[in-house]
């Protein structure tokens, strides 16, 4: 009866478990395709409202190059010297991108899609990525959850340390085997990290439908990379998938810049196991077949080259590829020679010791040669306190700046929350594979923290993470529930008891085999003792916390205890609901946010009426349809992209930007005073294209201008102002600074639309305005044609080598004067460069970042007494008879040559004189009077006349301040240039009224 009653029970338990199985299996399928549906649709909300377009900036340069590769073949493609960009240089193309997207998407329409456009591909391709990067993402998680090999946690890494002895797989923990092979928890955990991440607003931020960007692809190929080096790690016979691991890697370095990263990133893992005492020979093949295969594939490609073997940001893994060479040569000599532990860390230790001194040698006769590169300044600004590079150019990038706690809460919303907790939960189920969570989680978050672009490396981890939370928590909490309705005891009976361990399952094989033959079969070693024996081994890592969960667990089966579990499993299951469904509704509304193409906006009217916004397109089109072919534009680098591409017309500049010298000319040129930008504009361009209307529109930008330009020009800005301060804006009004106001940029800007400015036809003729004001066009009056034969004429092109496709082009002979004034731009990473002037100039540029504030007042201030002195040496020119000389003299005729004040029109002095604000101009010109500055404040006045009756946020302006400080040359300056002295501060005072009883002038 008892026998027959036993196997029943058995029965009954085995049946629940396949019945668990299919149920849950079934659920997960069905998870997995709607995963997969939201990942793809929540991605197309672009294409769904705007149609298949194009995104932003870069995208376009991307699409152009798709196109040229279909059109040409490969061959042309990586010979492909492009001279409608960063003219009149040109710039060779498919030497210098990484063409993995390029390749990808000339595939797909070739071989899959052969009706489509390659537009329609190229806008389709990041929600496609997506999807597949959703499914990658699940793969880690699932892989860093099984239960091999990881029984490992923090305190048995410790007494390993203290102890000594090798780390054994003494047991599993609690799992249950489903149909196929899957496994529980690991299974759940796999699924809730694809659900987070097919919605994860860092990963939709750069996969969106039209963003046809690199990252789109990059992400895919990170996740592919990272699925086959954990999957490598699963067993002794998974190592050989170190090898697609090093295929993925050699795709990641074809799409992105971001391989860097990659490559660091299993380095660091792979250096991670030795110190955790997990160097084994699977994972010796993993890493070897991985770096191996990775880089001999990645300097494949043109754009990378052997830097993986000479730039400092990747010789890490390289070392590491070295060291395990050296280890597992001292495995080999170790087992060998039956070595004990001792001698095993001496032979590592004398081995270390030489190659050591070999590297060591090998630097000391490289490094002097240049052989190694320097870091990058991107790169650099990661390891530095400030969240500066010291390049304008890169700091004028907002992506580029340091991440804040609203950026990673929009960006992760809840995961901000799980990700850390399934951080810590990693370190108490460690194994070669999730060990990978612990390094990747920690150096994503610092480098994401660094640079908010890389917050977008946050989306796989933190949903790998927060998805082994989950799916943890979660899978207990359904035990509990199922194990209740279907009558058994606990979550720890019957079916969850753990199987054997590898390590006793080829015990076991042996064993069989052995009674077979008729052999006595082989003891259990001290290590390898089933689960429940005992060990007096020293070697073996015991727990020092057995005593305290045995208590826990006597408590958790008892009655109540089972039902506080159930309890609080329900509890759970209805927050996981609760809190799936608002983080899926928040990533829902913000992806709507995030499918904005930025090329095309929607508005509404002050009617109320719904507009779509097309200004941009617009003046492309115009470009195209109205101007000749080999028309050249000038605008900022922003745009150069959309030019080419949309227009078909050749720019200055672009979003490439690896010209730093180049891009400052073009700097130059926009933020320079009007005349002298005409001069170099019009040597290099037939049209200049601005942005305007507001918002984020070329005068927003140009302080950025500014700076760049003066990084090259460093006579640009005055000569203590590196951050060109002395450009930009006096107040929140919008009032432009003196250096400002005299640009080339702000008068385009603004001719014919604010008060006083307008530019001769002489000079520009504007000949394009877009609907809604967003763009103008300007055709360049008096064009040097002689310059621009000069460019066109082949035989002024560099060529390396005669009959070479690389022939760079050169500046025209006219530019010579300009180009005289420049200084290559030296990067703080250029330290096989020394020059004290670029050390001065770079200690300058971060003083002057510590306090701008105070800074802008000089900057002001040098620039007025710059303007003052450069008017000096002008002709001298007759001016209005309404003029007043600036030293408080009689007024002058117009026959009087010498320095005079010309009065602004009334309608300004009103406008100005009703602005009352405490700025930058404001605490500038009482400082000139407090200090009794008389010669600055004249140059001042004389350059920005209507300063004269600026106010501060108390009402008091210039003639307070005189009259405070009793300053007798100050009041009859101000008075001879019609400043009253009877207007009232905020408190009805006049400036007479400041004087003390009985005192006077």
């Amino acid at each position: 009866m008892s026998s027959n009653a036993s196997a029943k029970s058995s029965s009954s338990k085995s049946s629940n478990a396949v019945a668990y199985g299919i149920v849950w299996l079934a659920l997960a399928a069905y998870v997995v395709y709607r995963v997969i549906w939201w990942s793809y649709k929540i991605r197309l909300q672009a294409i769904d409202e705007y149609g298949p377009v194009i995104h932003e900036f870069d995208p376009y340069f991307n699409y152009r190059a798709t196109e040229y590769l279909y059109q040409h073949g490969w061959r042309k493609f990586f010979t492909w010297f492009d001279y409608m960009s960063w003219y009149p240089l040109g710039r060779p193309v498919g030497s210098t991108i990484y063409p993995g997207m390029q390749f990808t998407a000339v595939w797909i329409k070739d071989f899959i899609l052969t009706n489509w456009s390659i537009n329609d591909v190229c806008c389709y391709i990041p929600a496609w990525f997506g999807g597949i990067a959703t499914l990658l993402t699940g793969g880690i998680a699932y892989e860093c959850a099984l239960p091999e090999n990881s029984n490992l946690n923090l305190s048995k890494i410790v007494m390993h340390i203290v102890r000594g002895g090798e780390i054994k797989d003494e047991d599993i923990p609690e799992h249950r085997t489903l149909p196929f092979g899957f496994v529980s928890p690991a299974l759940e955990c796999a699924l809730f990290a694809m659900a987070i991440m097919s919605v994860v607003p860092a990963h939709l931020m750069r996969s969106v439908g039209g963003g046809y960007d690199n990252e789109s692809v990059a992400m895919t190929a990170m996740t592919l990379t990272f699925y086959f080096w954990v999957r490598s790690l699963r067993n002794n016979g998974s190592a050989w998938l170190g090898a697609l691991s090093g295929l993925a890697y050699f795709y990641m370095v074809a799409s992105w810049g971001g391989y860097i990263f990659v490559l660091n990133m299993v380095g660091i893992h792979a250096a991670m196991l030795v110190l955790m005492g997990r160097f084994s020979t699977k994972v010796y093949i993993a890493y070897t077949l991985f770096y191996a295969i990775g880089t001999s594939l990645a300097i494949q490609i043109p754009v990378v080259g052997w830097t993986p073997l000479k730039s400092l940001e990747q010789l890490g893994p390289c070392i590491v590829f070295l060291g395990y060479q050296g280890l597992q040569v001292c495995e080999v000599l170790r087992k060998k020679h039956k070595m004990n532990r001792s001698q095993a860390f001496k032979l590592r230790f004398q081995l270390g010791g030489a190659a050591l001194a070999i590297l060591i040698l090998l630097a000391l006769t490289i490094v002097p040669s240049g052989y190694f590169g320097p870091l990058s300044s991107r790169v650099r600004g990661l390891f530095v306190q400030h969240t500066k590079t010291g390049n304008p150019l890169v700091d004028s990038v907002a992506e580029h700046q340091k991440a804040s706690n609203k950026a990673y809460f929009q960006y992760l919303h809840h995961i901000c929350l799980l990700a850390p907790m399934g951080y810590v939960l990693t370190f108490f189920n460690l194994s070669d594979a999730s060990s990978f969570l612990i390094a990747w989680g920690a150096v994503v978050y610092y480098f994401s923290n660094k640079m908010v672009r890389l917050v977008l490396l946050t989306a796989p981890i933190g949903s790998v993470l927060g998805g082994i939370l989950a799916g943890k928590v979660v899978s207990w909490s359904v035990r509990q529930l199922w194990d209740a309705t279907n009558g058994l005891k606990g979550a720890s009976d019957g079916d969850n008891v753990p199987t054997a361990t590898p390590v006793e399952k080829e015990e076991e094989t042996n064993g069989t085999k052995q009674q077979k033959k008729g052999r006595k079969p082989r003891k259990p070693t001290q290590h390898q003792n089933k689960r429940g024996g005992s060990s007096s081994s020293p070697s073996k890592v015991s727990n020092p916390l057995s005593s305290f969960t045995k208590s826990v667990n006597s408590a958790l089966v008892s009655k109540e205890g089972v039902i506080v579990k159930r309890t609080v499993a329900a509890l759970v299951l209805i927050l996981t609901y609760v809190m799936g469904l608002s983080f899926k509704n928040y990533s829902w509304k913000l992806s709507a946010d995030l499918s904005h193409p930025s090329i095309i906006m929607r508005a509404r009217t002050r009617a109320g009426k719904e507009i779509k916004i097309d200004d941009y397109r617009e003046a492309y089109w115009w470009l195209r349809d109205n101007t000749p072919e080999d028309s050249r534009i000038l605008a900022w680098w922003d745009y150069g992209y959309q030019i080419t591409a949309i227009a078909n017309r050749t720019t200055i500049a672009d979003g490439n930007t690896w010209n730093h010298e180049h891009i400052a000319l073009l700097g130059k040129c926009l933020t320079t005073d009007l005349e002298e930008g005409h001069a170099i504009a019009r040597l290099l361009a037939d049209y200049v294209l601005i942005w305007g209307g507001g918002g984020g529109d070329d005068l927003a930008k140009s302080p950025h201008l500014a700076r760049i330009a003066n990084s090259v020009y460093r006579d640009h800005c005055p000569a203590a102002d590196p951050t060109c301060r002395a450009f930009g804006f006096v107040d929140r009004q919008g009032t432009p600074s003196p250096m400002m106001e005299r640009s080339l940029l702000y008068n385009l800007h603004g001719h014919g639309l604010k008060e006083g400015v307008s530019v001769s036809e002489d000079l520009f003729k504007e000949v394009f305005r877009s609907k809604y004001g967003k763009v103008r066009i300007y055709k360049i009056s008096n064009v040097d044609m002689e310059s621009r034969r000069w460019v066109e004429d082949q035989s002024h092109r560099l060529c390396d080598v005669p009959g070479s496709w690389y022939c760079p082009g050169q500046y025209p002979p006219a530019l010579s004067e300009v180009l005289g004034g420049k200084k290559d731009f030296a990067q703080l990473e250029d330290f096989n460069k020394k020059d004290e002037s670029d050390e001065e100039y770079q200690k300058r540029y971060f003083e002057a970042l510590k306090d701008p504030s105070a800074h802008a007042h000089q900057a002001l201030q040098a620039d007025a007494q710059r303007a003052s002195q450069k008017k000096k040496l002008e002709p001298r020119k007759k001016l209005k008879t309404y003029s007043v000389s600036v030293d408080g003299s009689s007024q002058r005729t117009d026959d009087q040559p010498e320095r005079v004040f010309n009065r602004p029109e009334q309608e300004t002095i009103d406008r100005v004189s009703s602005e009352w604000a405490d700025t930058e101009t404001t605490t500038a010109l009482w400082t000139l009077i407090s200090q009794n500055k008389i010669p600055d404040l004249k140059d001042w006045l004389y350059n920005d006349p209507k300063s004269a009756y600026t106010r501060s946020k108390d009402g008091r302006g210039l003639m307070w301040w005189a009259y405070e400080q009793r300053n007798q040359e100050v009041v009859k300056l101000l008075t001879k240039l019609g400043v009253p002295d009877t207007e009232k501060d905020s408190n009805g005072k006049t400036p007479v009224d400041l004087l003390q009883m009985g005192q006077e002038l």
